[in-house]
């Protein structure tokens, strides 16, 4: 249905949602069966993987084309700039969930066990300290009261993290400034601010691999070292897969706005990409300060 600014969008339908579908059948049963060591497993992940590619390429496609006709109305605005801001809260949802995991563990977990006569009774060695217990005889910590735990040392973060919280605000402050060219219809402001928040947003996501790297080599710190290492991995880890996705909606938009897409007055496309950028940079200062500083 062809857009008009006084009636109400309906969309044809599609068969994209049913290939979604299918590509997360593929997905949750080739996962399954991996689990079991049942052959397929990888191979049918594969294809749903492959499913879901397509899918993504088709139905976004799709919606570009259909914005560019100008089928689009204020009605079609509103509910995409609704959609996008329940996805956000649900990720920051997600978020709170293993923040609440980290606060319950080091402010009512550790105190607890510190004061419980059976832990003194079980491990007479224990001290109640995070990130870890101390070991005797030794300035390294391990991830629990057992003497045979792996010995690790905690992420200092006046490293790498320091160094990739100014690039993430850094490039929170280019990618402002490209929707400030795109609203003076400036398009060489705009791709000029993408293509250095995209190298930006590549930098932290390569920092952050080197940083993994130096943790499981050197530092002894992996998803098996205790509950510090347990939330350290999966706050980090579940944020740099933010920024992957992220980056690639960044990349979509530079290739957009190099092809000539949005419009001072329409571009919410744009601008829910952005959105999603500065709430990855929002959740980063969290971790940067609750994981590796505090």
């Amino acid at each position: 249905m062809s857009g008009n600014k006084d009636s109400y969008y309906l969309p044809e339908p599609s068969i994209w949602p049913i290939v979604g579908s299918l590509a997360l059948l593929f997905l949750a049963g080739g996962f399954v069966m991996k689990i079991n060591n049942i052959s397929m497993g990888g191979m049918t992940m594969l294809v749903g993987a492959a499913v879901l590619l397509v899918m993504l390429f088709g139905w976004f496609g799709q919606v570009i084309r259909e914005s560019e006709s100008g089928m689009y109305n204020k009605q079609v605005d509103r509910s995409y700039r609704l959609s996008m801001s329940w996805f956000i809260f649900s990720e920051v949802l997600f978020f709170a969930a293993f923040f609440g995991a980290l606060f319950y563990a080091r402010v009512l977990s550790v105190p607890w066990l510190g004061s419980s006569d059976t832990m003194e009774q079980l491990w007479p060695h224990f001290v109640a300290a995070w990130p870890g217990t101390v070991a005797p005889g030794t300035d390294q910590l391990v991830s629990g009261p057992g003497a045979n735990m792996p010995k690790f040392s905690p992420m200092s973060a006046w490293g790498i993290p320091a160094i990739n919280t100014l690039i993430l605000l850094t490039s929170g402050a280019t990618l402002t400034w490209a929707h400030w060219g795109l609203l003076k219809n400036n398009r060489t402001q705009l791709i000029v601010g993408l293509i250095v928040t995209i190298i930006l947003a590549l930098s932290f996501i390569g920092l952050q691999a080197f940083e993994y790297h130096h943790a499981y080599t050197e530092l002894g710190l992996t998803l098996g070292a205790g509950i510090y290492g347990a939330t350290f991995f999966m706050l980090t880890g579940f944020h740099g897969f933010h920024v992957m996705l992220g980056t690639t909606m960044l990349i979509v938009m530079l290739i957009r706005s190099i092809k000539g897409h949005f419009k001072p007055d329409s571009h919410f496309g744009f601008e829910g990409a952005a959105w999603y950028w500065h709430f990855v940079d929002v959740v980063w200062l969290g971790l940067f300060v609750f994981v590796y500083w505090l």
